[in-house]
């Protein structure tokens, strides 16, 4: 009966060890939420009411949040072609290659080895006076196996770190994207304002230019003076040097939004946001949960790094104790090449080794120490997170609601301003008041019309803000 060949009997001995539950006692701390020492409300103080319902502001996508804008499309363009994005995207791709990489290390190690040698040496003291050499020929073809048993699960914790650096990669990647699409988003919210603001500038112009025809006429009657006319043309002419400034403003938030969609700088179209359309948007639901902030990607990649630095107290650690290897070797060797696969060539090996450090100074207490000190770094990290988050929105939801109540006494502003224009003016018309106060009711109108705008402005920024903050919604 043939005897099984080493070879098999050494990989049986290899596989053995791997479905061994070696890597099952893995020393170091398992991982466990750290508590920060923060108490936070079940949900935002900034923000009235109670318990979020569905179709909330944290379901819907940025083209439901801004509706009429287009920006579906803007954002998918800048998921695409934006240049963070592309970066981030590559480091998690390298930081889960990292991954096999690492995890390899936990397999059995194979490799298949060649080589010829041809030895010339001498041979002295055959014959008295005479020196003769002679040659030799070696050629070896083996496969050589080895494998660290992983006894204390470095290999497993080390395994453990590089998954969850993986995971703050991804969690990067996200941060990075929701930060281009809000950036995305508040170019295309500023240019529509913008473009609002000009049409407002025009529209000042085309009454500007209707009160200096009237001042006109009126000073053909010699009803009006010089003076005023000088002044209602200075009027107009300030109102047309607004023109320019504006349209800088337009072509520069084009170019920026073209440039985080990954594109040369060229002006975009959007479409005007009217003064009636901000209270067309889905409200803010009450009671949104402070839970929501554990979903930031930012969050989620502080507590990815703290996840991967404790695993690495339990590599520190591991570190300190005996390494156990298996190694082996089986081929063949011969002087001839020819007879160098036979039953008369064959070689094999088969070693067990174990290391255990005695004295080192210290070395790999200090690094399990220090291991542990960045896991407390990373603690304060994670901490110092949560808290801006918890920041972020409180401020962003204070703003909010303060933006809205100044939108509410520029409104009322603005009826008011518009129905004094109209009495300025007709009261003009028949001489009651003099230009001064049509001039000034005029400014006062327009200057209510701007302010509407930069106010429309500061609430869907601010709204863009509270999307970010809240980490982009429910994943």
């Amino acid at each position: 009966m043939l005897k099984r060949p080493v070879m098999w009997r050494l990989m049986i001995c290899v596989l053995l060890s791997v479905l061994a539950p070696s890597g099952c006692f893995k020393v170091g701390p398992n991982y466990h939420r750290p508590d920060i020492g923060v108490n936070s409300p079940a949900t935002f103080r900034n923000i009235s009411g109670r318990g979020g319902r569905k179709g909330s502001l944290s379901h819907l996508r940025w083209d439901d949040l801004f509706p009429g804008l287009g920006l579906k499309k803007m954002v998918q363009e800048a998921r695409r072609g934006n240049w963070d994005v592309r970066i981030a995207t590559q480091k998690v791709i390298e930081a889960r290659l990292h991954v096999s990489e690492t995890r390899s290390e936990r397999f059995p190690q194979l490799q298949a080895n060649g080589s010829a040698q041809r030895q010339h040496r001498p041979v002295i003291g055959i014959i008295p006076g005479r020196t003769f050499s002679t040659s030799a020929d070696t050629f070896v073809l083996s496969a050589a196996a080895s494998y660290e048993l992983d006894l204390w699960g470095k290999l497993a914790r080390a395994d453990e770190a590089a998954w969850a650096e993986a995971m703050e990669a991804e969690q990067n990647r996200h941060t990075v994207e929701l930060t281009v699409e809000a950036e995305v988003v508040t170019q295309c919210v500023k240019l529509a304002i913008l473009k609002r603001r000009v049409e407002i500038a025009q529209e000042r112009i085309r009454n500007q230019e209707k009160i200096v025809r009237v001042v006109e006429a009126r000073y053909k009657r010699g009803l009006a003076s010089l003076l005023d006319l000088k002044k209602a043309s200075g009027a107009l002419a300030q109102a047309r040097a607004e023109i320019p400034a504006l349209r800088k403003d337009m072509t520069q938030a084009g170019q920026e939004l073209s440039y985080l969609l990954g594109h040369y700088p060229e002006v975009r179209n959007i479409n005007t946001i009217g003064p009636g359309y901000v209270e067309r948007l889905p409200k803010v639901p009450p009671g949104l949960p402070s839970q929501l902030l554990l979903r930031r990607p930012d969050v989620r990649s502080a507590e990815s790094r703290l996840r991967a630095l404790n695993a690495k107290i339990g590599v520190a650690r591991a570190n300190r104790f005996p390494s156990f290897s298996l190694t082996g070797t089986y081929g063949y060797s011969s002087s001839e090449l020819k007879v160098l696969i036979g039953p008369g060539s064959k070689l094999w090996s088969m070693a067990a080794g174990i290391v255990q450090p005695i004295f080192n100074a210290g070395k790999l207490k200090a690094a399990e120490r220090a291991a542990v000190a960045r896991y407390k770094q990373g603690v304060a990290e994670y901490g110092k997170a949560v808290l801006k988050a918890f920041l972020e929105v409180e401020n962003a939801l204070v703003a909010r609601k303060e933006e809205m109540r100044r939108r509410k006494r520029i409104l009322a502003f603005l009826e008011e301003a518009r129905a004094g224009e109209s009495l300025a003016l007709r009261r003009y018309r028949k001489g009651l008041i003099d230009y001064l106060n049509l001039l000034d009711a005029h400014r006062t109108r327009f200057e209510a019309e701007d302010a509407l705008a930069l106010v429309d402005l500061a609430i869907l920024t601010n709204r863009v803000t509270l999307v970010r903050a809240l980490g982009g919604g429910w994943n």
